[in-house]
C-alpha cells in the first residue's frame, strides 16, 4: 500500500496558564516567576533542558506582565532602549549568545538600562551562565551574579500530562492506557516527548493507522 503524503500543518500549541501542568519539577519555577517583585536587582534566569517548559512559563509571564519575548539570537543593540522603556522583557535561549560580541554587548546594555529603569528582566537558558561561553567580562560578572531558578527532570505525572497536551495540540485522541504505557518506556525527557508525539503523528498519518500500542512500540524502537 502506498504511503499517504504528509503535508506539514501548523501545530497550535496552547501556551496559557490554564494549559500549564504544575508538578514538583516546575512548581518552584512557577512560584518564582509569579513573584517578580522579589527578584534580586529585578532579573531572573530560568534554567532547564530542551523542551522542559521554559518557553511556556516565559509566555505566561510575558502575557501577564505585558512583556515582549525576544529570542537571544535576534537581540541587537537597538532593542535595548526600546525594551528597557517597557520596563519588562523576556529574552529566550540566552545560552546561544556566547561568543557573539554583538549580542553579548546588546544584552549587557539591556541589563544596565533595565536596572536603571527599575524594570524586570527574565532570561531563559538551558545551562547556567558560566556555561554560555560569554567573553564580555562585564556581562559575565552580571550574569553569574544573577538569581536563577531551575526546572528539574520530570516525574511520571508531568510526562503523562505533557504527552496528553502534545497529542491534544495535534487534535489526536489517545487512550489513557497508552499514555501510561509510553511513560514507562520512553526516555524521561520532555524533548523526547515532543519528538515521540510528532513521530507517532507522522507514522499514523502516512500509514493511515490508529495510534495503538504496536505502532507506538515501532516508533519507540525507531527513536532509540
Amino acid at each position: 500500500m502506498a504511503k499517504q503524503l504528509i503535508f506539514p500543518l501548523p501545530i497550535r500549541s496552547a501556551q496559557g496558564r490554564e494549559d500549564f501542568f504544575i508538578a514538583p519539577a516546575n512548581a518552584l519555577a512557577l512560584s518564582t516567576l509569579d513573584a517578580p517583585q522579589t527578584w534580586p536587582n529585578g532579573r531572573m534566569i530560568l534554567i532547564g533542558p530542551e523542551g522542559a517548559g521554559k518557553t511556556h512559563l516565559a509566555a505566561i509571564w510575558a502575557q501577564e506582565q505585558g512583556a515582549e519575548p525576544l529570542a537571544a539570537r535576534d537581540l541587537s543593540d537597538d532593542d535595548a532602549p526600546r525594551l528597557a522603556a517597557q520596563r519588562v522583557a523576556v529574552i529566550e535561549n540566552t545560552h546561544q549568545i556566547g561568543g557573539d560580541r554583538v549580542r553579548e554587548t546588546a544584552l549587557f546594555h539591556l541589563h544596565n538600562l533595565m536596572q536603571a529603569e527599575g524594570g524586570r528582566l527574565l532570561l531563559t537558558a538551558r545551562t547556567p551562565p558560566r556555561d554560555w561561553g560569554v567573553t564580555l567580562p562585564d556581562l559575565i560578572s552580571r550574569m553569574e551574579a544573577s538569581a536563577t531558578v531551575r526546572i528539574t527532570p520530570p516525574d511520571d505525572a508531568l510526562l503523562a500530562a505533557v504527552l496528553v497536551k502534545l497529542f491534544n495540540d495535534r487534535q489526536l485522541m489517545v487512550s489513557p492506557v497508552l499514555i501510561d504505557w509510553l511513560v514507562t518506556r520512553m526516555d524521561r525527557s520532555l524533548a523526547t516527548a515532543r519528538r515521540l508525539v510528532a513521530a507517532l503523528d507522522d507514522r499514523a498519518l502516512s500509514e493511515q493507522r490508529a495510534i495503538t500500542r504496536p505502532l507506538a512500540a515501532q516508533v519507540l524502537d525507531s527513536l532509540d
